[in-house]
């Protein structure tokens, strides 16, 4: 795995010193360190992170509430480790949308594939929002070029085909999109 810039957050100094250690042992920069939320939620608006490991009990704004804005707002995905393994905080942490969830005391060990999957899935996650926008932008055209051809063959006497064609062929020759051209037919019918 490449190095990754991380944000560790915990109100215990010692705990985030033995973690930053482990960390820049296993080839990762720490680049952000909090003793609460709401620091974390600072710090890592600040910068590029690839991670961000979070305590649950922490003051100000605990780890989940910090985890469900930076993972809303698509900073880094978060890693949560935590004392504390109780049902509701699980719940939390899905509602959240962090992407592991580790028990102290950790070993290394288990920080290194924790660390993995926390970014694979932020990485598949990002990738499908990308395609879903893309799938949505294509329906939106689809729809917008629908209507014009439908205003062109009332208004023109055009075939579908033909009128097809000609939002295609004015898309050419002015280097504009289909939904450009299809909603400027769409707005001068409306004017």
């Amino acid at each position: 795995m490449d190095s990754l810039r991380i944000l560790i957050a915990d109100d215990e100094s010692i705990i985030r010193l033995d973690l930053k250690k482990i960390l820049e042992s296993m080839g990762h920069k720490v680049v952000a360190e909090a003793s609460d939320g709401k620091a974390a939620v600072e710090q890592a608006r600040k910068g590029e992170l690839d991670l961000a490991i979070l305590d649950i009990k922490m003051p100000e704004m605990d780890g989940l509430d910090a985890a469900k804005i930076l993972t809303r707002e698509k900073i880094c995905p978060v890693l949560l480790l935590t004392a504390y393994s109780q049902q509701d905080l699980i719940d939390r942490a899905k509602e959240a949308g962090v992407f592991g969830y580790l028990v102290k005391p950790f070993k290394e060990a288990d920080l290194l594939p924790a660390i993995e999957i926390a970014i694979s899935r932020y990485k598949e996650m990002v990738a499908l929002e990308k395609e879903l926008g893309s799938v949505q932008d294509a329906l939106e055209t689809r729809k917008l070029v629908d209507r014009a051809k439908g205003i062109l063959m009332d208004k023109r006497g055009m075939k579908e085909t033909e009128a097809f064609r000609w939002i295609q062929l004015q898309s050419m020759n002015t280097r504009k999109s289909m939904k450009e051209i299809a909603e400027a037919v769409i707005l001068t019918q409306d004017v």
